[in-house]
């Protein structure tokens, strides 16, 4: 009988997403008889852009709590530079406790700051390109359903303005959004389709008409415009292997609504967009982006756990910097310094396996995350 291969939320918590080794490493500790205090951090090497979002710690400090740990962390949607100006690796969360206690902990901690922040830092960087135009995450139909709220939560926080995902939305307390699929129209004609949208749905919901199935992009735009007076817009979603130049469809059907007083109608771009092309599109007269593909399949932030000291001595690996460290606010960019008493910005949110603060809600860290987007770029340089 087939089945979903996913993992519970009890068989996370038990420590069975590890990897073998973690096991057989608190297997040898334990026979021997060694149990030993440790502070390890988490830092991100190898990141495709020059800042980050970091995004994941939600769910990291529901995977940690009940251990007897203490975990400090930057704030959730914090966004932090590859490296300080000194060219240190910012630590973005620490635990401290026995280390066998949380060893099994490490890989599915670091699965979700890696792939939330990675999706989340994409989400960012769309927004950046898109300006002050509305992003979407249309991209759950791109990974597993078993993640489908943790990939729009993730994108949500970087500065998507709404997700499609029901059972997301429902649990960030949103409503979810979306247009219509090629298959309404196929199964009933462009016209009656429009038609049976504006009828039957809510009157709360836009009516944005998707008007690329058949034929000409412009056409079927005046069309649907005069179908359905009072449309919000119309959605191209022509795939990329017929779409020609997108930027040129768009400004053609953004001067032909014009010219026949169609100025409120707006044109939504979907299908296989990144921040390189809602730029352009933007640029081109495109109101608004449903983004699939890039944000759900976004590169993972490369974070790796270390031990940093042992037993209150600093003590790591080669590559890394040994003991604890300070993360402060300075000039308007964080910084790395030896540990002052505090972590500084890393605060402590589980104290021996209890949460000692309130989480915020996705809206806050939203709003926090698009407060440090200001003055950023989304480009490489």
């Amino acid at each position: 009988m087939p089945r979903l291969h996913i993992a519970s939320e009890r068989e996370i918590k038990e420590g069975l997403t590890t990897d073998v080794y973690f096991l057989r490493t608190v297997e040898v500790l334990r026979a021997k008889g060694v149990s030993k205090m440790v502070y390890a951090e988490f830092t991100a090497s190898g990141v495709p852009y020059p800042w980050f979002v970091f995004a994941g710690l939600e769910d990291a400090l529901a995977i940690l709590e009940g251990l007897p740990v203490d975990v400090y962390a930057l704030p959730e949607g914090t966004v932090v530079p590859a490296r300080d100006p000194s060219g240190l690796p910012v630590p973005v969360m620490a635990i401290e406790g026995r280390y066998e206690d949380f060893a099994p902990y490490e890989t599915p901690v670091l699965g979700a700051i890696c792939q939330g922040s990675g999706i989340a830092t994409k989400a960012a960087r769309i927004k950046l390109a898109a300006g002050d135009r509305p992003c979407l995450s249309f991209g759950i139909r791109r990974m597993h359903p078993a993640i489908a709220p943790f990939i729009d939560r993730a994108a949500y926080i970087g500065g998507c303005d709404g997700v499609s995902g029901v059972l997301s939305a429902r649990l960030m307390g949103i409503e979810p959004v979306g247009t219509m699929p090629h298959a309404l129209i196929i199964l009933m004609g462009e016209e009656e389709a429009w038609r049976a949208f504006d009828e039957v749905l809510d009157p709360r919901i836009p009516r944005i008409l998707l008007v690329d199935t058949f034929g000409d992009e412009k056409e079927a735009s005046l069309r649907a415009a005069r179908v359905v007076p009072g449309a919000h817009g119309v959605r191209l979603d022509t795939p990329g292997s017929r779409r020609g130049r997108m930027e040129d469809i768009v400004r053609e059907v953004r001067w032909e609504l014009d010219l026949r007083g169609f100025r409120d109608v707006k044109i939504v771009v979907s299908g296989g967009l990144d921040e390189e092309s809602v730029a352009r599109l933007a640029e081109a007269g495109a109101d608004a982006f449903g983004v699939g593909t890039s944000i759900s399949n976004a590169k993972t932030i490369d974070f790796a756990m270390d031990i940093v000291e042992v037993e209150g001595e600093p003590k790591t690996k080669k590559g890394k910097l040994s003991g604890r460290k300070t993360v402060l606010r300075e000039d308007g960019t964080l910084r790395v310094r030896p540990w002052r008493g505090d972590g500084g910005l890393l605060v402590k949110w589980i104290e021996n396996g209890k949460l000692i603060r309130n989480l915020p809600g996705v809206g806050e860290i939203r709003e926090y995350v698009l407060s440090q987007l200001k003055g950023l770029g989304w480009r490489q340089e």
